[in-house]
């Protein structure tokens, strides 16, 4: 099944939000560094910090989109999907060492804490709120592979995190106790910490070429041995070439026949692993007797299972 029209149509509008994001971000990048110093906030200067890692990882994200589009060749047979997995992760690594950094600031001020100015803080996050929910909507249009997740879960980050420092500046100008600032930023960490970490996860997942996420191999071999013709099914593996393509290799078992009547079995093999697993990439190997070979059985169609366990 060719999906290149279908890629190059998500593309487009990947491409867009990206564009529209690093452009937002940048501004807001130099909003809140600015903002920060004058009102001696952490939880603005995190958050100023953490949006230049979110401009680093749009950039990422939208350099992969471009290698992700260029055709496969004869050295890269699978083109370029892994592109975007690449970037997803690097942007993960990233956001922890941010996290961390954040820790560890928070940590000094609340040994040592610095007066704040919380109106500063409010307006600041209150533009970053509407920036950061903009560009949220965006990316979750387009968020339909790991690469463009990641920075959506970025900016959800973001959002979720510039309403909590308009909830802090509130606190702080009730209660006039400025330890708020750095517990706030402590947050911010632990939910940046969390959503990078089940990024890095998925993507070594791919990387790893594990089975997708989701995906049962129980479920297809249970579905495959349904099929009319089929015998049984082994020495099944599944992975992911990107985000969102995914392939297949398996022995299957059929009666003895012609290769002309196995065509249909194929036919109806192929059909449901596309329809119900969304697996358009496969590698079928038919036999015609029991594997007792792990990971290499080869053995010719119209050879019978008696013949082979005679010359064994």
């Amino acid at each position: 099944m060719d999906m290149s029209g279908h890629q190059h149509s998500h593309g487009q509008v990947s491409a867009r939000a990206l564009r529209v994001s690093l452009a937002a971000t940048f501004l807001y990048v130099l909003v809140t560094l600015v903002a920060g110093l004058r009102a001696h906030s952490l939880a603005l200067l995190s958050e100023s910090g953490h949006n230049v890692t979110d401009l680093l990882a749009l950039l990422l994200s939208w350099v992969a989109i471009f290698l992700q589009a260029r055709p496969r060749s004869a050295t890269k047979t699978y083109g370029y999907h892994r592109a975007g997995v690449l970037a997803a992760f690097v942007n993960a690594l990233t956001l922890v060492g941010v996290a961390f950094y954040i820790f560890y600031e928070a940590v000094t001020r609340l040994t040592r804490p610095v007066e704040v100015h919380a109106g500063i803080m409010i307006w600041v996050a209150t533009a970053g709120l509407l920036m950061n929910g903009t560009i949220s909507f965006f990316l979750f249009r387009a968020a339909h592979d790991v690469n463009i997740r990641s920075a959506f879960i970025h900016q959800l980050g973001d959002t979720l995190s510039t309403g909590a420092v308009i909830v802090g500046g509130l606190l702080i100008q009730l209660t006039g106790r400025h330890w708020i600032d750095p517990a706030l930023s402590i947050g911010i960490a632990c939910l940046i910490l969390w959503s990078s970490l089940g990024i890095i996860r998925e993507t070594l997942n791919i990387l790893l070429e594990g089975t997708p996420r989701g995906m049962s191999v129980e479920r297809i071999v249970l579905g495959l041995t349904g099929i009319t013709g089929v015998l049984d099914v082994h020495d099944v593996h599944v992975w992911s070439i990107g985000s969102d393509s995914h392939a297949l290799s398996c022995h299957v078992r059929i009666a003895d026949m012609p290769l002309s009547e196995s065509e249909s079995i194929l036919r109806r093999v192929t059909d449901m692993l596309a329809h119900e697993f969304h697996i358009h990439h496969t590698t079928i190997q038919f036999e015609n007797a029991m594997c007792t070979i792990p990971h290499s059985c080869v053995v010719p169609i119209g050879l019978s299972a008696e013949r082979v366990q005679r010359e064994g």
